[in-house]
């Protein structure tokens, strides 16, 4: 049996297994429940129990759920509101539940009549959530923001609690390129914010400010809350930082008075979600003959290259957590460990976490202490990334497409095959393992808050944190690893280390007061920031083995060493800011909220260093009103309107305004060697943040009681001095580039989202959600001035494959030549559009047409989930589209001149092209898809007769399960991020489809 049979096989099996686990342990339980339960009533004092339920007017409700809580008895009440329950427990308790109205537990205690008084549930507009430097009541919201609960998140094979809200806020954007261990989803808070300034949002984890990596030292199970701060009236208490939006995440605290310990672990087997369909053996020699390529280029093996380097590979994910206290002291610890097997042959991530948090109070309650502390060990072995040949660099699968499947992997000697007839051959196998890629990160964020209420409606606040982030990397090219680098310089090893701390403080005001029908709340901060930046690299060349790889850097030959082999920097930034925000609410009806924030960072332009950053808010609850009282259509009805001034400082390092001058070559001149230097950027006094600013109108609301709930906002954003590196003349400046503030860009959209809950009846309860939103990015300008130098930019690229920046264009807009067939010779013939008889592939040619853009212009999520006794069941389908792909590796692989160099796609013969000289809209293709993300079916155990168990939840979930496209490639969720890969598929990680079981227990 073949390896690949045997991989496919072990596949099925390890499925199987877990989804034989997961059935046999719900249905024995549930059979043992069942049979148990008439002898735990049978040994108790039963009574009838009967009554009424109500309204909080004192109007009966028909068909509320009543259950005995960990049972399946129970009944509905009648038109009259009225039920009776016989042989209940005295020990046991009720839950009455309808839609749109809060459960009630009563405890029975022997009583025979229980009547209900039910009240209203305002969709959760009494919770409370995260917004910038504090909290308040969902109600009291007048910004955009959307809220995902710890019971919302995805299941699953999770490394990064990212993943767990794909689908899951209406405008926020997250995407998944490749399933390499430890690699991140990239995030978008409505769409792209900047064009090289960057467009990752601000992440806050219980106050701490920092990055989206800090995300990498989080345990998924570990979060309570996640709420994700959108429009400029809410981020703008961020200042420079709030441009790309806000993601707040509160971690689960301990709870008074209640130990327990936890455990949250999960087992998943990943396997390949896709395959690109190659030539086997047998048909690239069947193409070969039929092109009349030179036999002795077939060495005779039959090699799937893709089968080789990839495997079955796994993700385990495991937290033990344990918490308690007293009225006064309260803390959590949880330890995790993430540890994940790749599909690609010597490619993992393992990840260590250890938490803890702590709160104590004093002073009769009104000094507040609270600790968080988080450390982390991630240990990251990479597939080799940035191999190839000259034409084509990238990562080590991608690579593997070039390998021909007549090629053997050993040479008949054992060592591995080497084809020297072949310009930079490479054996991908060989560089899986002869090329070490190690990382190791260390991490630790700490944090410190101190509260005092001064007087009532007055407390003082301290809060101080500590991020350390240290990153030590290894690589080791052996020459056995065919790498052309590798072999023609007796191995490369190198050394890298980074090291960032982030230190903040600040100093806060906090006055809320209610007086009669008026509600005031306010806060003042100062607040004092410092991040440093440190690290080096050192490379040696020329090993006479492999014995130390990258441990002895000195090992290598001597006088080996150039420029650039050696470097090293330090450097860091300090920002100083005063923030005040004030929210007004009158009779609960009318909100406002106000905020203004002044920055000063020192990565500014000296004509620059500060700025100021306002909002407002407004917000009406119109159905608090008289008119609307006595209705059943509408139970909460609030419009919002808000703008906001908000920045963005991500582009900025910290000398981006200075004059930098770097070594370059070296002179011979009198018989000395004499270092040359060079300019390598211009100073720009006038550098500064990106401005954006933000108009959205947004509606609250809530039918049928609650049965159906949601929100729709329209935005407006134009970001104003674009940081970009624009081509300026020389003189006056001595570098050709600069990177400056000029243009402005423009993002405009709608998003709707809604919950519609058509059953919760004694044991179901189903519940359907949905978003979609719309979003339109386009360029307004790309021109302006620099100093007393005018810019004049129509257009530039964005990438490197036909997508581009046009002024009045969407961002990565494809200006693309269009195929016009073939010649005689089988080569590829483009259009010439203007006919003036030449094809011209400038960037400004007119023999370009407009042919769409890279970025999706919708996207959109389904989320239903139900519930029936102890099982529960939820999915997550996410799309999006209007998009197009640039599809490189096809045009890379679909022309016949490679046939002996490298394999090709079994499309090939549908174009039968034998070059191509162009990257045409015949390598474009649409980007349209739907996503069957996630499907958890879960099974809570009834646990009343455990004496040491309070709660415990076994799962099967499924990820990436299906993708429904056109697409031709991977995968078509592919690189938007303005890299030169934007918009095109020049190879991935390939995603991956898993299968995990979870259990979660309460002690």
């Amino acid at each position: 049996m073949n390896q690949k049979m045997i991989h496919k096989r072990e596949n099925v099996l390890k499925v199987l297994f877990l989804l034989f686990v997961f059935v046999n342990a719900c249905f024995i339980q549930t059979a043992h429940a069942e049979s148990g339960r008439s002898d735990i009533y049978s040994m108790q004092q039963n009574v009838t129990c009967s009554g009424t339920v109500s309204d909080e007017l004192g109007g009966p409700i028909p068909g509320v759920s009543v259950i005995v809580k960990g049972t399946t008895i129970g009944t509905i009440t009648d038109i009259n509101g009225n039920y009776t329950l016989s042989d209940v427990s005295n020990d046991a308790i009720l839950v009455f539940s309808f839609i749109g109205m809060r459960n009630k537990e009563v405890a029975v205690n022997g009583q025979i009549t229980i009547n209900v008084t039910l009240e209203q549930d305002m969709i959760g507009l009494d919770e409370v959530v995260a917004v910038g430097y504090g909290v308040t009541k969902k109600m009291d919201l007048t910004g955009a923001s959307s809220n995902i609960s710890t019971d919302d998140l995805n299941q699953g094979a999770v490394t990064n609690p990212l993943q767990q809200m794909a689908g899951r806020a209406v405008g926020v954007n997250i995407t998944q390129v490749g399933s390499e261990p430890g690699s991140a989803p990239s995030v978008r808070i409505r769409g792209i914010t900047s064009l090289s300034g960057g467009n990752d949002p601000l992440v806050v984890i219980d106050g701490i400010q920092g990055d989206m990596s800090m995300f990498n030292q989080l345990a998924p199970s570990e979060i309570e809350n996640v709420d994700i701060l959108k429009d400029a009236s809410a981020t703008a208490i961020y200042g420079s930082r709030g441009a790309p939006g806000v993601i707040i995440v509160t971690t689960k605290k301990a709870k008074a008075g209640h130990k327990s310990i936890e455990y949250s672990g999960s087992y998943s087997v990943d396997m390949l979600a896709n395959k690109l369909d190659f030539y086997s053996a047998d048909e690239y020699r069947s193409q070969m003959a039929a092109w009349q390529v030179p036999g002795e280029v077939d060495h005779g093996a039959d090699t799937d290259w893709y089968d080789i380097l990839t495997q079955i590979g796994s993700t385990q994910n495991h937290t033990v957590a344990f918490g308690g206290g007293t009225g006064d002291f309260n803390y959590r610890a949880s330890v995790s460990a993430i540890l994940q097997e790749g599909v690609v042959i010597n490619s993992s991530n393992n990840n260590y976490i250890a938490r803890l948090t702590a709160t104590q109070k004093g002073l009769d309650d009104k000094l507040t202490l609270t600790l968080n502390m988080n450390n982390s060990i991630r240990q990251n072995v990479g597939s080799p990334s940035g191999v190839g040949r000259a034409q084509f660099t990238g990562n080590l699968i991608s690579n593997a497409y070039f390998a021909k499947p007549t090629d053997p992997v050993y040479d008949v000697d054992g060592s591995y095959y080497y084809d020297e007839n072949v310009f930079q051959y490479m054996n991908p196998y060989a560089v899986a393992q002869e090329v070490e890629n190690d990382r190791e990160e260390k991490s630790m964020f700490t944090s410190l808050r101190a509260d005092l209420e001064i007087v009532e409606g007055l407390k003082a606040g301290w809060f101080g944190s500590w991020r350390k982030v240290s990153e030590e990397s290894g690589y080791y090219a052996s020459p056995k690893s065919t790498l052309y680098s590798a072999m023609d310089k007796d191995g490369i090893a190198n050394v890298r280390s980074n090291f960032k701390e982030d230190r903040l403080m600040d100093i806060s005001l906090n006055y809320d007061k209610v007086i009669g029908k008026h509600k005031i709340a306010a806060l003042a901060v100062y607040e004092w920031q410092r991040n440093t930046y440190q690290g080096h690299f050192a490379q040696s060349k020329g090993f006479i083995n492999d014995v130390f790889t990258y441990n002895k850097l000195e090992a290598g030959s001597e006088g080996s060493i150039d420029l650039g082999d050696m470097t090293s920097y330090k450097n860091d930034r300090t920002v100083v800011s005063v923030l005040g925000r004030v929210n007004y609410t009158f009779n609960e009806k009318y909100l406002l909220t106000a905020s203004l924030r002044r920055d000063g960072a020192s990565v500014f332009g000296d004509n620059y260093k500060w700025g100021n950053f306002p909002s407002a808010s407004l917000a009406w609850r119109v159905s608090e009103e008289g008119f609307m009282q006595g209705q059943d259509l509408v139970s909460n009805l609030k419009l919002r309107v808000g703008y906001g001034v908000t920045g963005n400082q991500q582009g900025l390092y910290p000398q981006a305004s200075l004059l930098l001058v770097e070594p370059s070559d070296t002179l011979f001149f009198g018989g000395e060697e004499i270092k040359n230097f060079r300019i390598n950027q211009n100073a720009n006094p006038d550098l500064r943040w990106e401005t954006r600013k933000q108009l959205n109108l947004g509606v609250d609301y809530g039918l049928f009681n609650g049965k159906v709930y949601g929100a729709i906002d329209v935005f407006s954003a134009t970001t104003d001095n674009l940081l970009f590196s624009y081509d300026v003349p020389r003189p006056p400046y001595p570098n050709p580039s600069m990177y400056a503030n000029v243009g402005s860009l423009v993002n405009e959209g709608i998003e709707f989202a809604v919950n519609y809950i058509p059953l919760k009846k004694g044991d179901w309860e189903v519940n359907l959600g949905a978003n979609f939103s719309l979003l339109r990015t386009e360029v307004k300008t790309l021109s302006g001035k620099i100093g007393e130098t005018v810019i004049d930019t129509e257009i530039v690229s964005w990438g490197s494959y036909n997508a581009f920046l046009k002024e009045g264009d969407a961002i990565g807009t494809f200006y693309i030549l269009q195929n016009a067939g073939k010649d005689n010779s089988n080569s590829e013939l483009v259009a010439d559009i203007n006919n003036d008889g030449t094809i011209d592939t400038g960037i400004r040619s007119e023999d370009r047409y407009k042919a769409g853009q890279a970025l999706p212009k919708y996207n959109f999520a389904f989320t239903p989930s139900v519930k029936y006794k102890n099982f529960d069941l939820s999915m997550v389908w996410r799309g999006a589209g209007g998009n197009k792909i640039f599809n490189y590796i096809k045009k890379s692989f679909s022309t016949y001149e490679n046939l002996g160099k490298s394999n090709l796609l079994k499309t090939s013969s549908n174009t039968g092209l034998s070059t191509t000289m162009y990257n045409s809209d015949l390598w474009l293709e649409d980007g349209d898809f739907v996503r069957f993300e996630n499907l958890s079916v879960g099974y809570t155990f009834n646990t009343d007769r455990l004496k040491y168990i309070s709660k415990m939840r076994l799962s099967l979930t499924g990820n990436n399960l299906a993708v429904f496209t056109k697409y031709t490639g991977l995968d078509p969720e592919v690189d938007v991020s303005g890299g030169s890969g934007s918009g095109a598929d020049v190879g991935i990680y390939p995603r991956t489809r898993s299968f995990s079981l979870g259990l979660n227990v309460t002690f």
